[in-house]
């Protein structure tokens, strides 16, 4: 199953990047706005082959590096991608590009970029 994850804590963008996901392809969107509500939706997750998550979830607040660890932890075999608005100095954005099996992206995602997300599932990852 092609179920995708988008943890993005501004609603909006959420529900475009789901949209966007789910008309390339995607059979389903687990969208959650925070850390804790990732973990709520557990069951759902656990499904999911593409992560797209957020890196920056609001000051004080687990990151999307935690999420990603989590995840990991959790058994979550699948593609991640972090998101980011912040600059490139931005030390979690430092720790997300040093992730061998995850890569960064900057928003505004362009439409293309998610399609390809997508497309790219049905590509055999390298060993």
């Amino acid at each position: 199953m092609r179920r995708v994850l988008v943890l993005e804590d501004d609603n909006d963008l959420r529900s475009l990047l789901c949209d966007m996901l789910l008309l390339s392809g995607a059979e389903s969107c687990v969208s959650a706005r925070s850390f804790e509500e990732l973990g709520r939706q557990r069951a759902q997750v656990a499904g999911c082959v593409l992560a797209l998550l957020d890196v920056n979830l609001g000051a004080g607040r687990p990151s999307g590096l935690d999420a990603y660890h989590w995840l990991r932890e959790n058994g979550f075999t699948g593609r991640t991608v972090f998101l980011t608005g912040h600059a490139r100095s931005h030390p979690g954005l430092e720790e997300a590009r040093r992730l061998a099996d995850a890569r960064v992206m900057t928003k505004p995602v362009g439409a293309k970029d998610v399609m390809a997300l997508v497309r790219e599932l049905d590509v055999p990852s390298r060993p």
